[in-house]
């Protein structure tokens, strides 16, 4: 089973190295890392997929609650989450192919961000499956590089992940919930 947790942490140097070293001391492969400063500079949100079974994913939800830099960690369901995936996809193409790589990218909503002589690089944005079909068919007219971003996902509706807020009076610090 597949699982996509969100996980709020201090944003500062090594935080990513004690996520990732949990993980992957649990014997899990992460799929999917995505990493990005939120509207709070001190704070980043992390999507992670992992794989395995349900009590395993759990244990590894409540080691990751543990560790000091992490604020907040929520499981996001497919069915309760909208999930999205970027890619940039260099294509060749000669000139009298091009215009059905064009049209492939317009069936596939995708940006044609580049346009070289011998490539085309086209922007996509979707489902992991939107990504992985564009590529698919793309490799018919020969595919030189893909770089993909991870899927990064939000919960549906009003709930959010939101961080405590810090106030600042001179050195100290005061959280306010």
């Amino acid at each position: 089973m597949k699982r996509i947790l969100a996980v709020l942490v201090e944003n500062h140097p090594g935080v990513l190295a004690r996520v990732a070293g949990l993980i992957r001391r649990r014997g899990f492969n992460i799929e999917s890392l995505a990493v990005g400063v939120t509207d709070d500079p001190a704070i980043s949100r992390m999507t992670l997929v992992v794989e395995g079974d349900e009590a395993t994913l759990n244990q590894v939800s409540k080691q990751l609650d543990k560790l000091i830099e992490v604020i907040q960690v929520a499981d996001l369901d497919a069915e309760h989450s909208v999930a999205r995936e970027m890619a940039l996809i260099k294509v060749s193409v000669d000139p009298q192919r091009r215009p059905q790589v064009l049209q492939l990218a317009s069936v596939f909503r995708a940006s044609v961000v580049d346009v070289g002589h011998e490539a085309v690089i086209l922007e996509v944005t979707g489902t992991h499956d939107k990504v992985e079909a564009l590529i698919s068919l793309a490799q018919e007219f020969g595919v030189q590089e893909v770089a993909r971003t991870g899927i990064i996902a939000l919960a549906r509706g009003a709930q959010s992940m939101t961080a405590p807020r810090e106030e600042r009076y001179d050195d100290a610090a005061v959280l306010r919930v």
